[in-house]
Order: C-alpha cells, then sequence, then structure tokens
C-alpha cells in the first residue's frame, strides 16, 4: 500500500501537463489578429501561455475530483 502514494503526483502532473496541452491546442482556433493590437506579438503569445495554464488547469482538476470523489461513493453504503 505504502508504494501506491507515490502514483498520485504523479498522476496529477501528469494530467495537470495533458490538459494544458490540449488548453493550448484548442486556443489555437482562435484567430487572435482580431482581438490583439498590431506589434503585439509576445504579449499575445504571453496571453496564450497564461490562458492554456488556466483553462488546463481548471478541466485538470475538475477531472480529478470527479475520479476522487467517485471513488468515494462506495463508502457511503458502507454501515458502521
Amino acid at each position: 500500500m505504502s508504494g501506491m502514494i507515490g502514483y498520485q503526483p504523479m498522476l496529477v502532473i501528469f494530467s495537470h501537463i495533458f490538459f494544458i496541452g490540449i488548453a493550448f491546442y484548442a486556443l489555437q482556433a482562435i484567430m487572435p489578429e482580431k482581438i490583439i493590437r498590431k506589434n503585439r506579438v509576445l504579449q499575445a503569445q504571453l496571453l496564450f501561455i497564461l490562458l492554456s495554464v488556466a483553462i488546463g488547469w481548471a478541466v485538470s482538476n475538475f477531472f480529478l475530483e470527479i475520479s476522487y470523489w467517485s471513488g468515494r461513493i462506495p463508502f457511503i453504503f458502507i454501515q458502521r
């Protein structure tokens, strides 16, 4: 059982990185030329990275919480 402790942080890190990548890929569908001022390329790239991190972190936390709480459902029905 003690060997299982190391897997949870790795799962969380992998989940965050995975969903940040998915968010970055999805944000590339937006045409920033229409909403970003001219000659602000670095700032637009930074904005995309920060939005990717925020969206990816939120989605990852959502799935991790769903996974955690769905694993706790059977304990509701155990008699004490």
